[in-house]
């Protein structure tokens, strides 16, 4: 199995893209970027958790920050010495999986974390970079 280096994206198109695709998200230093603000430590691992799974499913793996309430992910192709389609892939299946919103799908088949801050574990983004 062969693997061409994909094409690495200037500062620019970066700023674009994350803007257009994926508003809380960041460029920073070279990485893409994102806080997932968190209830707290078990909330904080199942994040984590996720977000190890999708990444390896893809084998391609982020950088993680992982504090008591919150998991910073930072993603770059490391081959490639840049951020590339690989990258906005993956940052787009972790938004999805973790902010996954059961209960507004599959007709109603999924409850949904109920609507109380006893089980709630993702906090909402304000904002960008929402910190």
């Amino acid at each position: 199995m062969t693997h061409d280096t994909p094409k690495v994206f200037s500062d620019a198109e970066i700023v674009e893209r994350l803007r257009r695709e994926l508003p809380h998200w960041y460029y920073e230093n070279g990485w893409i970027r994102r806080k997932y603000k968190t209830s707290g430590w078990k909330a904080t691992l199942m994040v984590v958790n996720a977000v190890g799974h999708l990444a390896e499913k893809a084998w391609h793996h982020p950088d993680l920050t992982v504090s008591y309430a919150f998991v910073i992910v930072k993603l770059v192709t490391h081959a490639a010495k840049g951020v590339t389609d690989k990258d906005f892939a993956l940052a787009k299946k972790i938004e999805d999986v973790v902010h996954w919103d059961a209960a507004a799908e599959s007709g109603g088949i999924f409850e949904g974390t109920p609507d109380d801050p006893r089980f709630k574990y993702i906090k909402k983004d304000r904002g960008q970079h929402d910190d």
